[in-house]
């Protein structure tokens, strides 16, 4: 999504399309990315814009990922194959967290109810709550609470 955010924002979509898009694409079933990518498609080119950010979106990393299996089928037994792997992680965590920043610092509500909203969300996805209700319940507090 941080891909997205830097390439879309000012050239197909304003910064609160963008954010409302993510807002709906975490509710829907399915891949955000993938979603978000769609809206911004049909954003800057109609229905044929998402169908070819569909097909963009799904083949590269389909390849890829076939690919890097294959690879990594022959090289399972190697050490460094799952070092590298557990590596990932930590970088691929904070670069969702500095996207999530980003998005809550432009578009959120930074007053004592956003910020509240905001830990009470994040402490009912540690305790495992389902995330589309979790999103659904912050969106209607934000209704109640944060209308003018």
């Amino acid at each position: 999504m941080g891909l997205l955010y830097h390439e879309a924002i000012g050239r197909f979509v304003t910064e609160d399309q963008f954010i409302q898009a993510v807002g709906l694409s975490s509710v829907l079933p399915g891949s955000d990315a993938l979603q978000l990518a769609m809206y911004i498609g049909y954003a800057a080119g109609g229905i044929s814009g998402g169908l070819v950010a569909l097909l963009a979106s799904i083949l590269p990393p389909t390849v890829i990922i076939l690919g890097v299996t294959m690879v990594l089928h022959r090289l399972r037994r190697e050490a460094w194959v799952g070092n590298f792997v557990e590596g990932l992680a930590p970088a691929i965590s904070v670069l969702m967290i500095f996207t999530a920043w980003k998005i809550f610092e432009k578009g959120g509500e930074t007053s004592w109810i956003g910020w509240t909203i905001g830990i009470v969300s994040l402490l009912a996805m540690w305790l495992k709550a389902p995330e589309r209700i979790v999103v659904i319940m912050a969106g209607i507090i934000g209704i109640i609470f944060l209308s003018s």
